[in-house]
């Protein structure tokens, strides 16, 4: 099955390695030097479902395009520990060939270490027992099989840990009404909640069920440990949900920096509010989707949770974004919009000038009470 899916690169499988390519930079440069300050100076990157490492188009797939990077950096090159698997042995002698022919590969310090093991109990109790050096992992299974709940919160529970997976959607909606793997659907939602899923979304329309399903599983991952989760979609050429990439971290910094990420690879954006999404269809039918102003929605919320408050654009952006679309950018837009309309006052606390069209994060906006 995996040969399958490695047979060519589609768009959505160019914008899922842009992203972890993205996140994988970004993660390193901000992790290093507190692990070359305080621990041994290393970083670890794991992909436990690696693959062959190429498409038969000839592109490099995820694993291949994280050493590339790691290989562009001196200071990536020297810290780097890789590990790669695959269950399948033809992917990994594959793999572990395309990794030998890398221009530049010797000038990591750290062997990359490719094993042929499937993703099972064992991979989670060595997860889950084993201190981690600050790791960036991606699981990227076909289907579902290996992936659980226990094995993601042994790839975050240590510091700078942080964890993105493949959410095969339409299989895992399949799956929940299937007797036949209901013990896949438990490792994964845990038990009573994959029990009360499955009779909760008998009948259920698709967009409801694909919400149901999503919040039992960021439910599920925040009570673990993941106390930040970001899903990000993707959709067919006819706007179909197909699979999502999920994101987890214990560390806001992490969470607001995916964010950012995800929401350059969106196909489409309202207002300046990114869908999380990614989807031909987003461009070549506009219209397929219910239109909304989600700016104009920010404002209200906005007004009403801090009503008679005053708080710092930053504590606002930290405890406000969480679980939606919005990025700083977003806040600070609907901030000064409010600002210039009168219907907040804002002080510098340092006292210091302010620059035209900008809204600095230590800026504290007071809020007036709602008029009742």
């Amino acid at each position: 099955m995996s040969k399958k899916f490695f047979e060519e690169r589609g768009d959505q499988s160019a914008v899922k390695a842009e992203i972890i390519q993205k996140y994988f930079a970004t993660w390193a440069n901000i992790i290093l030097p507190t692990a070359q300050r305080y621990g041994g100076g290393k970083i670890a990157y794991i992909d436990l479902y690696a693959g062959p490492g190429r498409y038969k188009d000839g592109a490099a797939s995820t694993p291949l395009l994280v050493l590339q990077k790691a290989i562009e950096n001196p200071s990536l090159s020297g810290a780097l520990v890789a590990l790669f698997n695959d269950m399948d042995v033809n992917n990994t002698q594959t793999l572990q060939s395309e990794i030998d022919a890398l221009l530049g590969i010797e000038k990591l310090k750290y062997k990359p270490e490719v094993n042929c093991n499937a993703v099972d109990h064992d991979a989670e109790e060595y997860f889950a027992t084993t201190k981690l050096i600050p790791s960036f992992t991606f699981l990227d299974p076909f289907g579902y099989k290996g992936l659980s709940l226990r094995l993601v919160n042994g790839v975050i529970k240590d510091w700078g840990c942080d964890c993105v997976f493949f959410f095969n959607y339409n299989r895992i909606s399949l799956g929940i009404s299937n007797p036949m793997v209901q013990s896949h659907m438990a490792a994964l939602f845990g038990d009573d909640r994959a029990a009360e899923l499955r009779k909760n979304v008998e009948g259920v329309k698709p967009a409801l069920r694909e919400q149901m399903i999503l919040e039992e599983l960021t439910q599920a991952l925040t009570e673990m440990g993941g106390k930040f989760v970001l899903p990000f979609r993707f959709r067919n050429d006819k706007g179909r949900l197909t699979h999502h990439l999920v994101f987890v971290s214990k560390s806001f910094k992490g969470y607001a920096t995916m964010k950012g990420i995800m929401a350059s690879a969106s196909s489409k954006a309202d207002q300046g509010v990114a869908s999380f999404a990614y989807s031909p269809a987003d461009s070549s039918m506009p219209l397929l989707f219910e239109l909304t102003r989600p700016l104009d929605d920010l404002e209200g919320l906005l007004k009403k949770e801090y009503a008679g408050r005053t708080v710092s654009m930053l504590d606002i952006y930290e405890s406000h974004s969480v679980g939606r679309p919005y990025l700083s950018k977003n806040y600070k837009d609907v901030l000064k919009k409010l600002e210039d309309a009168g219907d907040v006052s804002v002080v510098d606390p340092d006292g210091k000038p302010r620059r035209s069209n900008s809204f600095a994060d230590r800026l504290m906006v007071s809020f007036p009470k709602v008029k009742k």
